[in-house]
């Protein structure tokens, strides 16, 4: 039985359960106290007689003796006769008491003291508090006549006088001034020559805004020394009246602690609070900004920052001003990586307060907005938002997207061909499954085109599917590449070809024409051009390929001239290629054309071109339509109304809509903050924010805007191709202007990208930079999802032990980290997905919280609780699974539920849902978790449904 000893009060001891143990008489518990005085060093008994009595009476060695008998039968009581005491021992001509180090409550006081030393503020002061919280009075309360007892007393009632200062020392460093003020003034009433406790109650008086009281407390500090010892106070308590007097800035908590950069803070930021007034609009926009870097700033930080954010907009609204509402909501850029909100109500003020204060922008003075429903755009006069003379079918409001047909397109001349691409030459391409609109196809209006032919395949709203590598269904590998043919042809709806470099592939080069790639050149009305070769192949060069690589021009690209409206070039090999050295290709390369590119020349009017080799940049290929003409439009734009756009004349120059940027921003937020949903709304905010800053040429608008293209790219399985672009395209923009969080972003998106991918050897790079970078610029957010990375990194190696334990080491990290969002259910779900990997049934304890995976993992917990039937209902009650990063995985868990009950339905619609990642891992794409290829489980689906 465990024993503990108590004698910061009276002397006590406990059992394990921390009842009290009898000890009898007051010699007794003196006995007890004397060893423990001892500090487990043997006392003669001799000794212990003259410690016990004055005059020691006949028989006291013998009672002595009797007392230490009394003693050991109190304190082991299970010990059997005649076996020899473990913690009243005998030992040469005494006894000890062979205690613990942690059993005897002064000795862990003191420890708790010591280790409170080496610690920072806040670490110390929940270890002080614990500390003192042992006292129950004066310690060895009944022996303080005693002398042997006298200097144990003397000592911890000094380090218990110490203690209580570091504790408000702790507290005031932590802000917590108010909270010292109590504590000190009882502590000076019972010790008031303690000059340490009057300059810390003085300067907690101060710090909570009673600089009158601070200096009352110090002039009676000089009168009690001066008066009752007759001495001066010390340099220190004089120096702190003085710095009070004059409101010195190194009194606030934050400068003690941080120096020069704390000095330089303390006096900026009182300098802010004198000249800037409290109600001030500027106020709202300062704080977001802080907000902002306390989000990241770990602890409680981005809880605190997403309640204040609300806040924040809430005061700007009641303000009436939508620009300043519009600079408040946009300002807090703060980089997304995780696709389930962490709190959905606030995220749903936030989005609902950006549509409206996009409407209120487009209702004010000026320039028509023309992203709103009635506002014709700047263009060539063109009504409505349809091409010149006519409105398009199914031109939505605010939300809604444009229905998927190929409405006439319009080549303008110069562009090298129709506007809207073909699959072959004059067939239409097989329509993919689940769109969620019209499928009409119409001929595209071909015009005549300088330089090869060009052809696209323009997708209305966002693609179902995408090619995902070596074994996807042809039927269902949509891109946005197309064959390159000439000639008119038809357009597939919803259809792409495979993305050529945007998986593992290895295949023969493609020539690229020896002309016309002069930057950025515009040969029509400022409207993006493909190029000759006819693809438009998502990022080759940025993803971790095998393929052709291309070779980049012979000559350097030699300033940023622009002929027309100054937009960002491409480089003449067609592609923003992200900083040499973050993609991971090799191979043989596509011959870039030879001539110099000169710059950012358009001959247009400044829209974006593509260059000759018909590779598109990262990211921009991942939705809608561009306009083929002066003043047309094609359904699925960037800037019109929900669905359209006009990138003809007007879309630059004097005719640019006001407050585009702070538009963008908020069509961004609204993309980021809708994410893991299925409303059409912010996949259309998200291509809307990217064309805006791309137009714009903003480096940190484009890298919000691609945060939001990111989270609003999960329409369907498969697409780690394209996130894993964007990842890319976030890196290099973000390397080159020193956006640091977004780099760290992108470093994760790869992450997960690459996972999907099974590359992990590119993953795991990925991981060290987001770590490097976290480190350096003070990001401990970082090394959570690295560490949930480096666990998943052994489920997908098959070390299922390692895999378990380090599951449950990174769900630590979780626990306040503000991410409710993330850490709601997780470990749970990581673990069902080992064992499911692992052929074992789910885990049935009771008390698993499943958070939102429940549904998912329901029916496997009931089959393995041998309960089949309510398993067969309960998959019956599945919903879909949220469109987001676990996409792929809660359908594979949804499909082994199926089989296992023989649900057919159920089987064949995990089966299509599946079919576009069968080149991937399930899960793998969170970056956390995996349930192994996806091409297992199609193919257990699909034997298990012949």
């Amino acid at each position: 039985m465990r024993v503990g000893f108590g004698v910061l009060g009276p002397v006590v001891a406990w059992d394990a359960d921390e009842r009290a143990i009898a000890l009898k008489g007051p010699r007794h518990r003196a006995v007890l106290a004397r060893l423990i005085v001892a500090r487990r060093r043997v006392i003669p008994v001799s000794r212990l007689v003259d410690d016990l009595w004055t005059e020691p009476p006949p028989g006291a060695v013998g009672a002595v003796r009797t007392f230490v008998a009394a003693l050991r039968r109190a304190l082991e009581p299970q010990r059997p006769p005649r076996t020899p005491a473990r913690l009243l021992v005998t030992e040469g001509p005494g006894y000890a008491l062979r205690a613990d180090a942690d059993a005897v409550d002064a000795w862990r006081f003191e420890q708790d003291v010591s280790a409170a030393a080496t610690l920072p503020p806040d670490g110390a002061l929940p270890r002080l508090e614990e500390a003192l919280s042992r006292w129950r009075g004066p310690a060895y309360a009944e022996f303080a006549d005693e002398d042997w007892a006298r200097g144990e007393r003397s000592r911890l009632a000094e380090l218990r006088l110490h203690a209580v200062e570091r504790q408000a020392e702790a507290r005031l460093a932590l802000g917590r001034a108010a909270e010292a003020v109590p504590d000190l003034e009882a502590h000076l009433a019972e010790h008031p020559w303690r000059e340490g406790a009057w300059r810390a109650l003085a300067l907690a008086l101060y710090r909570t805004g009673r600089q009158g009281d601070a200096l009352a407390v110090l002039r009676r500090a000089r009168a009690l020394l001066v008066e009752q010892l007759g001495v001066d106070p010390g340099p220190e308590l004089r120096r702190l009246e003085t710095d009070i007097l004059d409101q010195a800035p190194h009194l606030d908590p934050a400068t003690a602690r941080g120096g020069a950069a704390a000095q330089v803070w303390a006096e900026a930021a009182a300098a802010y609070d004198r000249t800037v007034a409290s109600g001030a609009r500027a106020r709202l926009e300062s704080t977001v900004g802080l907000l902002r870097d306390l989000s990241m700033a770990g602890g409680d930080g981005l809880r605190t920052a997403r309640q204040q954010r609300v806040a924040a907009v809430a005061a700007a609204e009641e303000l009436g001003d939508p620009e300043l509402t519009a600079r408040v909501i946009g300002a807090y850029d703060v980089p997304a990586i995780w696709t389930r909100l962490d709190d959905p109500e606030q995220a749903a003020s936030i989005v609902a307060a950006a549509e409206h204060t996009l409407a209120a922008l487009a209702a004010g003075p000026g320039v028509p907005d023309e992203g709103d429903p009635g506002v014709e755009p700047p263009g060539h006069g063109a009504p409505g938002r349809g091409a010149p003379g006519h409105e398009g079918p199914g031109h939505g409001g605010p939300g809604r997207e444009a229905p998927d047909h190929g409405g006439p397109g319009h080549g303008g001349p110069g562009h090298g061909g129709p506007g809207h691409g073909a699959i072959g030459p004059g067939a239409p391409g097989p329509k993919a499954t689940g769109q969620e609109s019209s499928d009409h196809e119409a001929p595209a209006h071909g015009a005549p085109g300088h330089g090869a032919p060009r052809h696209e395949t323009t997708v209305h709203g966002t693609p179902d599917h995408e090619a995902t590598g070596p074994g996807a269904p042809d039927h269902e590998a949509p891109g946005r590449a197309v064959t390159g043919h000439e000639g008119r042809g038809h357009e597939a709806p919803g259809n792409e070809l495979p993305s050529h470099g945007a998986t593992d592939h290895k295949g023969p080069a493609h020539e690229a024409p020896s002309h016309g790639a002069t930057g950025r050149d515009t040969l029509g009305h400022g409207v993006p051009e493909r190029a000759a070769t006819g693809y438009e192949l998502p990022s080759h060069g940025t993803t971790d390929h095998e393929g052709p690589a291309h070779e980049a021009p012979t000559h350097e690209a030699t300033g940023r001239d622009t002929l027309g409206h100054g937009v960002p070039k491409r480089a003449a090999t067609g592609h923003e290629l992200p900083s040499h050295g973050t993609t991971d290709h090799e191979g043989p390369a596509h011959e870039a054309p030879t001539h110099e590119a000169t710059g950012r020349d358009t001959l247009g009017h400044g829209a974006p071109k593509r260059a000759a080799t018909g590779h598109e940049l990262p990211s921009r290929w991942a939705f809608g339509h561009e306009t083929v003409g002066p003043g047309s439009t094609a359904p699925g734009g960037i800037l019109g109304a929900p669905g359209h756009s006009t990138l003809g004349h007007g879309a630059t120059g004097d005719a640019v809509p006001r407050h585009e940027a702070v538009r963008a921003r908020l069509l961004a937020t609204i993309a980021v903050e809708s994410r893991g949903g299925r409303s059409q709304r912010g996949r259309q905010a998200a291509r809307q924010a990217e064309e805006i800053a791309r137009r714009l040429d903003d480096p940190a608008l484009l890298a919000f805007a691609l945060n939001g293209v990111f989270m609003q790219t999960f329409d369907h399985a498969g697409l780690a191709p394209r996130r894993d672009a964007t990842g890319a395209e976030l890196i290099a923009l973000s390397a080159r202007h020193g956006l640091v969080t977004f780099e760290v972003l992108g470093h994760l998106i790869r992450l997960q990208a690459r996972s999907a991918l099974a590359d992990f050897a590119s993953a795991d790079r990925h991981a060290a930079a987001a770590d490097r970078l976290g480190e350096r610029h003070e990001r401990p957010l970082v090394s959570v999802f690295t560490e949930w990375y480096r666990a998943l990194r052994l489920a997908a190696t098959g070390q299922a032990a390692e895999a378990e334990a380090a599951y449950r080491d990174a769900a630590t990290r979780l626990d306040g980290a503000g991410m409710p969002g993330l850490e709601h259910g997780l470990l749970p779900l990581a673990l069902l997905c080992l064992r499911v990997e692992q052929g074992r049934p789910a885990p049935t304890d009771a008390d698993l919280d499943w958070g939102p995976y429940a549904p998912w993992a329901r029916p496997l917990v009931l089959l393995a609780r041998d309960r089949r039937a309510e398993a067969a209902a309960a998959l019956r009650a599945v919903p879909e699974p949220p469109r987001d990063l676990l996409l792929e995985a809660l359908w594979c868990l949804t499909g082994r539920a199926a089989i296992a009950v023989g649900d057919r339905e159920t089987m064949a619609r995990a089966r299509t849902a599946l079919a576009p990642a069968a080149a991937e891992l399930a899960g793998a794409g969170s970056g956390l978790l995996t349930l192994g290829p996806v091409s297992r489980h199609l193919a257990d689906l699909a034997h298990a449904l012949r």
